[in-house]
């Protein structure tokens, strides 16, 4: 559709009234990979006419939507956004987000094929186009929208729903229109971290999203500490000023943004590289089938590959849509006259409707990601696998139980058998990685019973191994969210890591435990002593004397991002060994300081 055409069909002057014909200008914002910053698509928008104002556009909104016009007046629009981002992605093969408003599917001079006739005719493929549907908590879906959803898919279509949060039926619809997208609302993950139950929805959503499908995009992110908490969370995809502001102009877009890969270079503390070596090798290559392919060339693959259960599929451009299974087609295939049927043309050329979908992954995800994805899904055929959002295998059931298995094997060589909590080197690594986190405060926590070696000698080991595996469930009741790292070195000293919190809100939670230790331990002594208050025992001098009840000391050595130069593991464990005779000497029972200071002093 033309400007000639639009002039004809808007013959209410809708286009004339402007003057010159003023030019559409559109917004352009980039949507990057998350783990690679390699762009992946561009969203598009219209945002006025040239020269124009406020009520130019609302004229012409108004009148369109008065004489029933409002897709040609889309349609328009949109061949103005092509024309702009062809010559663009000649040079680069990236998907278009295209916003659809759900009202002009419902308009009177809506028709589904026009945009289908358009896009074809511009050389692209359906696939090359997103349509980017608001999640709005004030409108019930509507049945002809949802039709029509499922027709764009059909047709090859992406879809994505925008304005996720916690008010919206996402649910509801991540159900209802099966999207191959959902868009973040910033609201959502803005201050997760101060909010654990606005962190357990996201971690919630993004894992469904994932179980169905579904790749992520975090929209708005406008800080590096946004980015890499959706990074951490599972988020594939991202959008916002962290990377580049929405712009008039594609000549700013890069094919590669370096400011992604210098993020995740700093951000070193989650390296998991031994596992992700493992799992690389691990997944298989299966041929895939492309989605327009048609239903006979998919009958005689599973004919000439009869060990193949089922085959992914993907579109043209290299993203995996789901698995065709070979049950799927069981009654053709072992029926006589089963090609024949599947040639009819009243059967149809489309394979749509033996996609189903299961669980995508990315290659650079935790072997723990992969895991909770597979585990909350419990599919036959394993997990497909991604790279840059494009399909390299998958990565098997079998392949995974050994992945866990190897996992299991490894923690279990570096967890302190009674209490199978990370021993030393797990510890030793968590210390180093917090020096490496350039980017983040830490707090790093030493507890030490008091009055321990009494308590055994009077009780036996048996009951002293009891209030070790008490301490120990406290420090994981305590240990509540991914910032948050508990260690045993051993025997009745324990360790904590605390990423990202305030020095007041430690503090306070510490104090709590010690309190809780000091009630819960009071069980473990005969009734008389608990009554007397002490214990008659040998001390270290080998002195008998009233020792008070077990307590805790907890030495907190606080580590802001500015105080790690010139600091090593070390002179870390040399501080909380100061730390902790300090909080052994104390009636509170805890000691704390900076690390800058200890290095200042030392």
């Amino acid at each position: 559709m033309n400007i000639n055409i639009c002039r004809e069909t808007l013959e209410t002057g809708l286009f004339t009234q402007l003057p010159d014909l003023m030019d559409p200008e559109f917004v352009f914002h980039p949507i990057v990979h998350v783990h690679t910053g390699h762009l992946f698509g561009v969203e598009a928008w219209f945002s006025g006419f040239t020269g124009d104002n406020f009520e130019i556009r609302t004229d012409l909104f108004d009148t369109a939507r008065e004489k029933g016009l409002r897709h040609q007046v889309d349609l328009f629009l949109q061949q103005r956004i092509l024309t702009r981002f062809l010559p663009f992605r000649k040079e680069n093969r990236f998907r278009l987000f295209l916003r659809l408003d759900h009202r002009i599917c419902l308009s009177p001079d809506y028709h589904l094929g026009s945009i289908l006739s358009m896009i074809e005719h511009s050389g692209l493929v359906p696939a090359d186009i997103c349509f980017v549907l608001r999640v709005d908590p004030d409108v019930i879906m509507d049945e002809q929208v949802i039709h029509i959803l499922d027709r764009y898919r059909s047709q090859g279509f992406r879809i994505a729903l925008s304005g996720y949060d916690i008010r919206s039926q996402g649910i509801q619809l991540l159900d209802r229109t099966a999207p191959d997208y959902m868009i973040l609302h910033r609201d959502l993950y803005r201050d997760f971290r101060e909010n654990a139950k606005t962190r357990q929805i996201l971690s919630f959503m993004i894992t469904y999203s994932h179980l169905m499908g579904c790749r992520v995009i975090a929209g708005e992110v406008q800080t590096e500490a946004e980015f890499i908490q959706c990074r951490e969370l599972g988020c594939d995809l991202i959008q916002g000023d962290v990377i580049q502001p929405p712009g008039h102009g594609l000549d700013t877009i890069k094919s590669c943004y370096d400011t992604i890969r210098q993020i995740i270079r700093r951000d070193r503390r989650n390296h998991d590289d031994k596992h992700r070596s493992l799992t690389a090798g691990e997944i298989t290559h299966l041929e895939p089938i492309s989605f327009d392919c048609t239903v006979v060339h998919v009958f005689d693959q599973f004919r000439t590959n009869p060990d193949t259960s089922f085959f992914p599929v993907i579109d043209p451009n290299g993203d995996p849509l789901g698995i065709i299974r070979e049950t799927a087609f069981k009654q053709y295939i072992f029926s006589k006259f089963g090609r024949q049927l599947l040639e009819n043309p009243s059967f149809g050329k489309d394979i749509s409707r033996f996609v189903a979908r299961i669980p995508v992954a990315d290659v650079h995800a935790s072997l723990e990601t992969l895991i909770e994805i597979y585990t909350r899904f419990n599919n036959n055929e394993g997990l497909i696998m991604v790279d840059n959002l494009k399909y390299v295998g998958v990565l098997s059931t079998n392949s995974l139980l050994k992945l866990i298995n190897e996992k299991n094997l490894t923690q279990a060589r570096d967890q302190n058998p009674l209490t199978q909590l990370p021993g030393n080197n797990l510890i030793h690594e968590y210390l180093s990685s917090s020096l490496s986190d350039e980017q983040a405060d830490y707090h790093l926590i030493y507890f030490d019973f008091n009055n321990f070696k009494a308590f055994n000698d009077r009780y036996g080991f048996r009951s002293g191994d009891r209030v070790i595996l008490m301490f120990a469930e406290l420090l994981k009741k305590t240990a509540f969210s991914e910032n948050r790292f508990v260690g045993h070195v051993g025997g009745d000293d324990f360790f904590m890591g605390i990423r990202n919190s305030t020095y007041e809100t430690v503090a306070d939670q510490m104090v709590s435990l010690a309190r809780e230790f000091k009630k819960n331990v009071e069980s473990f002594y005969d009734f008389d002593t608990v009554k007397k208050g002490f214990l008659l025992a040998m001390d270290r001098e080998g002195k008998k004397r009233n020792l008070p009840l077990m307590t805790v000391s907890v030495a907190i050595l606080e580590l802001t991002a500015g105080d790690k130069k010139g600091l090593t593991v070390e002179d870390m464990a040399n501080m909380l060994a100061g730390l902790k005779k300090k909080a052994k000497r104390s009636d509170a029972g805890i000691a704390s300081t900076r690390a800058l200071n200890r290095q200042k002093s030392g």
